[in-house]
């Protein structure tokens, strides 16, 4: 981190020139941000699909925003609502498989038995394990993509309620969140809330499959009010693994501890003002479709 700081500096002091236009300035940006890049990434991963640079994530991002925003109302709007009920539980059944296949690769890259809870470093060895890890990382990043997929359906169905501030929050972020993981932080004591959210998003995707079943399958998903009370234990988990890294040394970036404390506080509200919003001060319980 201080070497970013060190660029920092020398990009300031350049820019000072009052003979520098604004091309030079651009020029000058492009090259110590691609500097770096490569000083401060993860070697393994630099030249893995979509990780290179951030550019094409954050284009697919405002590309989610204008087609949920703009484009899709604009074209639902003097149109009915499409079912889409075995696409829905394709769809629904495909993400819990795929959370499934990711909660293990956790599992097996480290949480099971290898990582500490207390404070665990990257290895950016190229040991299989330490590889198994990265590339896990990379599928991870890959899943927060294929969720765009949720709300493109509340769009098709006309469900306009879904759509909220939280839920275009949350879907908006993780990608550019997920991208930094790949690029420089893959492995180590912050994917610990990965596991934990691949945990969720087993219950929570089977609690969706089931219900686009149809009404007569409604009875077998009571237990949808317990999915958000797991969504706040989630949050929970991740704060209190998150802060021992603030008395605690083990070479992980401390900043990641203070980032993943603030984000999961932030959610941890959002998704309590939700939960009361829902079943404390509603007569209709529904399920937040969001992490």
């Amino acid at each position: 981190m201080d070497y970013i700081w060190e660029e920092a500096e020398i990009l300031i002091n350049l820019t000072k020139n009052n003979n520098t236009d604004v091309t030079n300035i651009v020029k000058m940006v492009a090259e110590r941000y691609l500097t770096v890049l490569e000083r401060v990434s993860d070697p393994r991963t630099t030249d893995w699909p979509l990780v290179q640079n951030i550019f094409p994530t954050i284009s697919m991002i405002l590309g989610y925003l204008y087609v949920i925003l703009f484009l899709g109302p604009m074209i639902m709007e003097n149109r009915k609502p499409f079912k889409l009920k075995e696409v829905l539980i394709i769809y629904n059944g495909a993400q819990v498989l795929y959370s499934l296949f990711m909660l293990y690769e956790h599992l097996m890259s480290g949480w099971f038995l290898d990582y500490s809870l207390k404070c665990q470093p990257i290895d950016y060895s190229t040991n299989p394990k330490a590889l198994r890890m990265a590339n896990l990382c990379w599928w991870y990043y890959i899943s927060k993509l294929t969720e765009f997929a949720d709300t493109l359906f509340f769009v098709l169905r006309k469900k306009t309620s879904q759509i909220t501030f939280l839920h275009v929050y949350h879907h908006s972020l993780t990608p550019i969140e997920t991208w930094f993981l790949v690029k420089f932080l893959a492995g180590g004591h912050g994917t610990f809330s990965n596991l934990i959210n691949n945990l969720v998003h087993v219950f929570m995707y089977f609690y969706y499959m089931v219900a686009a079943m149809g009404p007569e399958y409604q009875k077998y998903v009571w237990w949808k009010k317990h999915l958000t009370t797991l969504q706040l234990i989630q949050f929970g988990l991740v704060f209190v693994h998150s802060a021992q890294l603030l008395w605690t040394d083990c070479g992980y970036p401390r900043w990641v501890g203070y980032f993943l404390l603030i984000h999961s506080t932030i959610f941890f509200i959002l998704f309590s003002n939700f939960y009361y919003q829902t079943y404390k001060n509603s007569k209709k319980p529904k399920c937040l479709k969001t992490n």
